[in-house]
């Protein structure tokens, strides 16, 4: 083998010169790289000028910090809410009043007092129930509390329970179903009443063609005249509760206290801007008998009483419907006796004999 002569001029042999051309391959990529002579040379004129700093070879320039725009975001949402506020007060109200004011729990009792005032806002056919107490209750059955059920007098517990889901089905079908709402002969609430209770009987034999003050169709059931005054929406507002307990022969007695809420609005056309709730409270009491003892039919009761009281349902002689008064009528309604028709806290305070008096609300 050769010789090769090394790059320090000493003599190497063959091998020894392939061995240290291959590590020096290999040691390239980490090897340091000596700078340029040019290279050199500025950097040497650089350190001699400490003013100047290496802008344009190879520097570099920290970045600008970001603009803080949060506050002005904020700024700008705050403006947005004075705005909103300013041109539609009553949304904003509508808004927050529905964060704070959760649906009312079940009624179980007579409520100690009357429920707090509303803020005063005027009804809608979007929001009919706006400004009212309603607004808060449940819709239609789901508003009467069926209380559970136990074995009473000549009833087993199984008995009562259907006997209480019984008396519930009489309010809906004669204060809740929509074709009796409408003025349509309440067939369903008429074969739950005993068919052998004379009384009753008479009236429901003549309330309907000539209603009069002692045979009012509306001492038991709630109808409205379909060319007078419509239903807003599909919900009517309820609360109140069944009670029950034994009376006598050993019949169930079924005590009912519901306070129903209607919107209505004129019939006629161009009559939608005017939303009236008229609100009627019922208290009734249902004796289911044991036919042993009394003569009935099987899932029928007795009415041993009826009483309700009524706002905005209308005044003057009886016609079988109640008669909401609308713009400057509503003048001539409002001079009765004032009550809040929101306050369960009260008996019902108008009995089968007491139609003729009006009330005033004084909420509506």
């Amino acid at each position: 083998m050769g010789a090769g002569t090394a790059p320090d001029g000493s003599s190497r042999s063959d091998e020894e010169w392939e061995r240290f051309l291959r590590e020096s391959v290999a040691g390239a990529a980490d090897a340091p790289k000596e700078p340029s002579a040019r290279a050199r040379d500025v950097a040497r004129r650089l350190r001699a000028e400490p003013g100047r700093g290496l802008e344009g070879w190879r520097s570099y320039t920290p970045a600008r910090p970001k603009r803080r725009t949060g506050w002005y975001v904020v700024g700008l949402l705050a403006l947005l809410v004075l705005l909103v506020v300013a041109l539609a007060p009553g949304r904003v109200v509508d808004l927050f009043a529905g964060a704070d004011s959760p649906p009312l729990a079940a009624e179980t009792a007579r409520p100690a007092q009357a429920p707090p005032a509303e803020a005063a806002q005027r009804a809608t056919m979007d929001e009919p129930f706006r400004g009212s107490p309603a607004a808060r209750w449940a819709s239609g059955a789901a508003g009467i509390t069926v209380p559970k059920a136990g074995a009473v007098g000549w009833m087993s517990e199984a008995e009562v329970e259907r006997a209480l889901a019984r008396s519930r089905d009489f309010l809906v079908a004669s204060g809740l179903d929509r074709g009796v709402l409408r003025g349509e002969r309440p067939e369903k609430a008429i074969a739950l009443i005993n068919p052998h209770q004379k009384d009753v009987q008479d009236l429901l034999k003549t309330a309907f063609h000539t209603p009069s003050e002692k045979n009012d169709p509306l001492l038991l059931f709630s109808r409205f005249q379909p060319s007078r005054a419509h239903l807003v929406g599909d919900v009517v507002k309820t609360r109140g509760r069944l009670s029950y307990r034994e009376g006598k022969r050993g019949a169930l007695v079924v005590t009912a206290d519901v306070t129903f809420v209607y919107p209505v609005t004129r019939a006629e056309a161009g009559g939608e801007d005017e939303v009236v709730r008229t609100i009627v409270r019922r208290e009734l009491v249902l004796s289911w008998d044991d036919p042993d003892k009394v003569i009935t039919e099987p899932g029928t009761f007795s009415i041993v009483s009826y009483k309700y009281d009524m706002t905005n349902g209308g005044c003057g002689a009886p016609t079988g419907y109640f008669t909401p008064p609308f713009g400057t009528d509503r003048q001539v309604d409002e001079a009765g006796t004032e009550v809040d028709p929101y306050d369960r806290s009260a008996p019902v305070g108008r009995g089968e004999s007491s139609g003729d008096e009006c009330a005033k609300a004084t909420r509506s």
